[in-house]
């Protein structure tokens, strides 16, 4: 069992549930001000770059060097649940402003309708909230349970441990780092590979076998699958199936109910994920009712068009949140903006006006990213915290996550309320926002409508024949929609190498997450460093 913290005096010894807690003066304030500038350092990136910075390591490395400041003050952040909700509020904010809010607020002005970006960003920002509150009340459930992989949550765990503890998991540690580092400096994407060592194999061979497809089906075959929707149609059926599997999941737990003390736990989680989703789709609802009432969406659809869109973009971010979530917990990577896109699709095949369409690009996009920084970060909780060991400790720590993840996002809404317009009055918009935009000019087609019918056959058989488990379609899709070939011999690299360790040794080396862990910091760490050169 890992160490819970550095002891500080007689109250380290009591519970961490008594002696660390959000609103501590020092640590919120600490918290609050990296918040600011992890919600301007998102904002700046997804504009220029396109992407967010993992922030959520850099937040914890922070922690612990300002806990070796030599000053009284800083010696309390050497107890590990400070670190870890010091962190958590960092990577909330700069993962809420950047793919949460700056992502939906700039489609109404990539499409050339600016006077939907106040409804866009009411609605926006209350989909974040959900979407990070729907991940804390499903994690630990059957669906999102806490020993899944969640990889990036796992790295910063290793991080904070190696920084508190030393010897030979730092050392380990710090051999991942100088790997992740070389590595993306030779442009490998570095974080690929250390979540081979943590995540399913199976489906991170199905993850690495996507990506390698995605970037070389042009020079093989002579086909752009993401063209020919390929990847889209794929994940819609591995969607869909998904879908079913969570349903069915539920609906087995609450049968096996009252059979034993076990099943009858299983049940009550199955029966509180059934609950959350259900309300969840509901408050989704009630979110795209009050942003298409306000952008005036209504004026441009008849009273059933207006109901069916509703019913539809609540469907779609909540569907987005799942695929997002179970493609984060088991590779460390999440295809958003691809997602978005397919909602996005379906919508122009459905046959929805052009202002209605924007809100439901920007609705959808909200969703998702949230919901998967929250996973992580609550992974990185639940280790430090003995791995749920201490069931009351860990329910204590992991509200007090909660209340700093929310005011991270908080924190990210008024930075992005304040600054975003001086973004978009220099046409710095995120590049996907265009994506969407030049999405809903071209309008439907009937080959869109036959590809994406096709290609979702396969990729619905995959994952039925995979299971909820494994997330096989969810993983195959996954890197078919991303455009990296570098990640995905990266990916299957780590797997062989994971491999041939564990033949070797007859079991995975214990060192193994600490050197996968630093693998991921140190991508984050060179990739972080990059970007901030590149936007000065």
């Amino acid at each position: 069992m890992h160490e819970q913290g550095t002891q500080d005096g007689p109250a380290a010894r009591a519970p961490a549930s008594l002696r660390v807690r959000f609103g501590e003066p020092l640590l919120l304030l600490v918290s609050l001000a990296l918040s600011v500038l992890g919600a301007i350092i998102g904002m700046q990136l997804i504009v220029t770059l396109g992407i967010s910075a993992n922030t959520s390591v850099i937040g914890a490395l922070i922690a612990i060097v300002f806990s070796r400041i030599p000053i009284e003050v800083a010696r309390r952040f050497r107890v590990l649940e400070r670190q870890n909700l010091v962190q958590t509020a960092i990577s909330s904010a700069t993962f809420g402003a950047g793919n949460s809010l700056m992502i939906p607020l700039g489609v109404p002005y990539a499409v050339g309708m600016p006077e939907l970006s106040l409804p866009m960003m009411i609605g926006a920002l209350a989909a974040m909230l959900v979407d990070g509150a729907m991940l804390y009340f499903l994690f630990g459930t059957r669906t999102f349970p806490a020993t899944g992989s969640w990889p990036s949550g796992v790295a910063t765990a290793e991080a904070i441990w190696a920084g508190d503890q030393g010897g030979r998991k730092a050392a380990f540690l710090g051999l991942g780092v100088l790997v992740g580092v070389a590595g993306s400096w030779l442009g490998v994407p570095m974080s690929a590979f250390g979540a081979a060592f943590l995540g399913n194999i199976a489906a991170l061979t199905m993850f690495g076998i996507g990506l390698l497809v995605r970037g070389y089906s042009v020079a093989v075959t002579g086909i752009d699958i993401a063209k020919a929707y390929i990847p889209h149609g794929i994940m819609i059926g591995a969607g869909t199936v998904a879908m079913i599997q969570v349903g069915s999941e539920i609906y087995r737990a609450r049968q096996a109910s009252g059979a034993q003390v076990q099943m009858a736990a299983q049940a009550s989680s199955a029966g509180r994920a059934g609950r959350i989703l259900a309300g969840g789709y509901v408050i989704y609802a009630l979110i795209a009712l009050l942003i298409t009432g306000l952008a005036g969406g209504f004026t441009h659809m008849s009273l059933g068009m207006a109901i069916a869109f509703v019913l539809y973009a609540a469907f779609a971010a909540y569907v987005h949140e799942l695929i997002v979530g179970i493609a984060a917990m088991h590779s460390g990577w999440f295809p958003a903006f691809a997602v978005a896109l397919i909602t996005l699709t379906i919508g122009i095949l459905i046959g929805f006006p052009p202002t209605a369409l924007a809100v439901l690009a920007g609705f959808s996009a909200a969703t998702g990213p949230a919901f998967a920084d929250m996973g992580y970060d609550l992974k990185t909780g639940f280790l430090l915290r003995g791995e749920g060991r201490d069931p009351e400790l860990e329910l204590a720590g992991r509200r007090q996550q909660f209340i700093a993840a929310m005011a991270g996002f908080v924190v990210a809404g008024v930075v992005v309320l304040l600054f975003s317009k001086g973004f978009f009055a220099r046409d710095m918009l995120p590049p996907v926002d265009r994506v969407y935009a030049a999405s809903i000019k071209a309008g439907s087609s009937w080959e869109i409508t036959r590809s994406l019918a096709l290609w979702a056959i396969p990729g619905a058989l995959l994952q039925w024949l995979g299971g909820a488990k494994r997330q096989l379609g969810v993983l195959l899709a996954t890197g078919l929609l991303l455009t990296s070939p570098l990640a995905g011999f990266a990916v299957l690299a780590g797997l062989l190498l994971r491999l041939v360790l564990r033949r070797m040794r007859g079991k995975e080396p214990p060192e193994l997450s600490a050197f996968a862990g630093g693998v991921i910091a140190g991508d984050a760490l060179f990739t972080f460093g990059r970007s901030l050169i590149k936007i000065k």
